[in-house]
């Protein structure tokens, strides 16, 4: 069950893809890795960009994959005002238990080659082996780094943004909150993809999204059952970011989910509460569109737009001076 109608463009893929099982863990990690492997297959990094592993020195230490343009942006910032690039932190999905940080490199170049930006995608631990904080460890430590200029990758400070999709976008939240409480630089903007928010599942989306072709209630409840692992009550705002009582002071935020979405709800309560704290928010929602439904169905209309439209939101962030504030 579904809570709407679908589109018929993504509908008519959706039956194609494999069923996620999150019973036998190692199993589905094997088989989404071996689907994105498919979705990349004969693709290339294209001219203009150099791809690096590196190891971020400081923090949890946590590997990340660098992608540097090295030809001049579509959409520059004046070099006289920026002699540094800004820099996108990307923080992949994969329900805090799988995802690797390879998987988004077309789109990561993409924006590396639109905006001139250096992309650093951050290699976070999976859980359960590795359960709440360490993948929150792992996007705070990058963003740091890279706020702290990250070595010799010539990063503006003052321009980095944090995003990401499913759990990723769940992070890149918990990441903005803790960066805000413990008194580091201010974020350029934060850009979520149908984020991965809320631990309880109470919602109306969450109770009646149990189609097995999509992250349903079953799959939700396993995944964040593995995140919490360990964990004791009560669960902190950094985990689950729509428990976070306070969201004054964080960056413009630019956040889209899918109207039948299982995080549809927590998704558009969290947009709700950011506006009426005072921050710049702008949020899509795309009609007949189940998560992660531009990955599966790139080719499908509201793929295609949604794709211009966070292609838009991140030159945006990434080049405008303007401090955001209406994301065009």
């Amino acid at each position: 069950m579904l809570p709407g109608p679908l589109d018929p463009e993504v509908g008519a893929v959706l039956d194609a893809i494999p069923r996620l099982d999150l019973r036998d863990l190692q199993r589905a990690r094997t088989e989404r890795i071996h689907l994105a492997r498919a979705g990349q297959a004969g693709w290339q990094p294209p001219e203009g960009v150099e791809i690096s592993e590196r190891q971020v020195p400081a923090g949890s230490r946590p590997r990340v994959r660098v992608v540097t343009p090295t030809l001049a942006p579509s959409h520059p910032t004046d070099p006289t005002d920026h002699p540094t690039r800004p820099a996108l932190v990307w923080l992949h999905g994969g329900g805090h238990v799988m995802g690797t940080v390879w998987q988004d490199d077309p789109r990561l170049c993409r924006w590396a080659l639109d905006t001139g930006a250096v992309v650093v995608a951050v290699d976070w631990r999976w859980a359960p082996e590795h359960p709440y904080p360490a993948a929150l460890d792992d996007a705070c430590a990058a963003l740091r780094w890279c706020l702290a200029g990250a070595d010799d990758l010539d990063i503006d400070p003052a321009r980095v943004v944090v995003a990401g999709a499913s759990s990723g976008g769940g992070l890149a939240a918990g990441a903005a909150l803790r960066c805000r409480d413990e008194g580091d630089p201010p974020l350029r903007a934060q850009v979520l993809i149908y984020p991965m928010l809320d631990d309880r599942g109470d919602t109306p989306s969450a109770r009646t999204c149990t189609d097995p072709r999509v992250w349903n209630d079953e799959s939700n409840s396993r995944a964040w059952a593995a995140y919490l692992s360990g964990w004791s009550r009560p669960i902190p705002g950094y985990a689950a970011p729509a428990r976070a009582s306070d969201l004054t002071g964080l960056p413009p935020t630019w956040l889209a989910t899918g109207a039948l979405d299982l995080f549809r709800d927590e998704d558009l309560e969290y947009a709700a509460r950011l506006l009426a704290a005072g921050v710049p928010t702008e949020l899509h929602v795309y009609a007949g569109a189940v998560h992660g439904f531009d990955l599966f169905a790139p080719n499908a209309g509201v793929s295609v737009r949604f794709r211009a439209e966070l292609d838009a939101a991140m030159r945006a962030a990434l080049t405008a001076d303007t401090g955001w504030a209406s994301l065009r």
